[in-house]
């Protein structure tokens, strides 16, 4: 038996408008896949890239945010190098940049 899941599209649009109701601001770089999409988030602090995190299944249930991608994602060019890699390999990523001093905080309780 498969366990039912929240549409990405959903999700992101749930998630962006959290952020911005916080007093952040939060946008789609890339969309993907309405229904079944991975989402990859770019967490920043007044528009400084802190980390990269990608929405996970867990095999022992549930989601869970992984930091993906370079150590230093803020150098210049490392994260769009990155989401380019891996938007080639997967046309139907989400690529979410949410700017909020507390935007991983937001992401897991919207996205878990």
């Amino acid at each position: 038996m498969t366990e039912p899941r929240v549409a990405s599209g959903l999700l992101v649009s749930a998630l962006i408008r959290r952020v911005e109701a916080e007093g952040g601001s939060a946008m789609v770089i890339h969309k993907g896949d309405a229904i079944a999409g991975a989402i990859l988030l770019l967490l920043a602090d007044r528009g400084a890239l802190m980390d990269i995190v990608e929405r996970v299944w867990r095999f022992d249930g549930g989601h869970g945010l992984e930091p993906v991608g370079p150590a230093r994602p803020n150098e210049p060019g490392v994260a769009g190098d990155y989401i380019a890699r891996r938007r080639k390999s997967d046309p139907d990523l989400w690529v979410v940049e949410a700017d909020h001093r507390d935007a991983e905080r937001i992401a897991r309780e919207v996205l878990l």
